[in-house]
């Protein structure tokens, strides 16, 4: 009998306004095209416009009365960030869903953004948290739920508190896992501050457990010339329908947390297969480096420091 690929659930998200982020191929393409399906209007920031328009016909061409547009953004640039947050803060529409996906994973030599952070560190974590307080209004406006992807490296390494640019010695592995537990951090404490502030948004975790995308294919814009080897075996593995996932079934469980009611804030959710690497969405124990709330506050002072544009102040804090 032929194995059915899991799927979940999705609810009409008619007069919703969607962000995903990294919509331009793997997993935020596949999370642009389910939400544009249940009819949310879906606004897809991408640095690179070709793919962009190349994702936009391959989701018009599934489902032809779409509701699409393209926006510029790198995230490895604040300035980038905050011209994208203007131009959607101009154009005055609440924001239903963010879903924080893109993200650059382990380049072979330590790498920097535009504004001198490590490259990982700077675009998976610094750049969404800077578009989050900057588009904090619309998000309040719109009751927003905004899930973060974060990755099962979360569950690995640590903050590299005394050197968090990996300035002396860089480890790529690890300093993936830091940008992901910091910003697995950020998207609890968002959810914790919202509470407190009364801001209105519901913030939640999603990782897309272990799939085949081009995170670890060849990508010279970050020193990697070919595939690894890593990739290749999970492509593998992947297509024999063997441990990993797919790109569909990758995708679920950050669908389930941006949309199902039954989803919360202050939660985890991915595949609930053999050791979380594939399968349905489910909740998940929350990884053990993002249950420190004094950690959480410390990235949160941190970031509010690096990116240069502060949050609202936290209820408790002000007191």
């Amino acid at each position: 009998m032929a194995k059915t690929t899991p799927d979940i659930p999705v609810p009409d998200l008619t007069g919703k306004l969607a962000v995903v982020t990294g919509a331009s191929d793997g997993v935020g393409l596949g999370l642009a095209t389910r939400l544009a399906a249940a009819g949310a209007e879906v606004i897809m920031p991408v640095r690179n416009p070709r793919k962009g328009e190349a994702a936009l016909a391959k989701i018009r061409e599934r489902h032809p009365g779409a509701r699409l547009s393209l926006r510029d953004l790198d995230l490895s640039s604040l300035d980038s960030v905050a011209a994208l947050a203007e131009r959607l803060t101009g154009e005055g529409r609440p924001i239903h869903l963010l879903v924080n996906n893109a993200g650059v994973m382990t380049p072979p030599a330590r790498q920097t953004t535009k504004d001198g952070f490590e490259l990982q560190f700077g675009t998976n974590h610094l750049g969404h948290f800077a578009l989050v307080a900057r588009l904090l209004p619309l998000l309040r406006e719109g009751r927003a739920r905004v899930t973060s992807q974060i990755s099962i490296a979360a569950d690995q390494h640590g903050i590299n508190w005394d050197d968090l640019q990996w300035e002396r010695k860089y480890h790529g592995n690890q300093a993936y896992s830091q940008s992901k537990i910091a910003f697995g951090l950020f998207g609890l404490e968002l959810d914790r501050r919202s509470r407190d502030g009364g801001w209105g948004i519901t913030s939640n975790l999603s990782h897309p457990g272990v799939t085949p995308t081009n995170l670890l294919a060849a990508r010279p814009e970050v020193g990697r010339e070919r595939d690894t080897a890593l990739v290749r075996v999970i492509r593998a593995l992947s297509a024999r329908g063997i441990l990993f996932g797919k790109v569909e079934t990758a995708l679920l469980p950050a669908l389930h947390a941006a949309t199902s009611p039954a989803a919360e804030g202050g939660r985890l959710y991915g595949p609930s297969g053999f050791r979380h690497l594939a399968g349905p969405p489910a909740e998940q124990k929350l990884y053990s480096r993002l249950r420190g709330t004094e950690d959480a506050r410390r990235i949160w002072a941190v970031s509010e420091e690096l990116v240069g544009f502060p949050f609202p102040a936290r209820v408790k804090d002000a007191r």
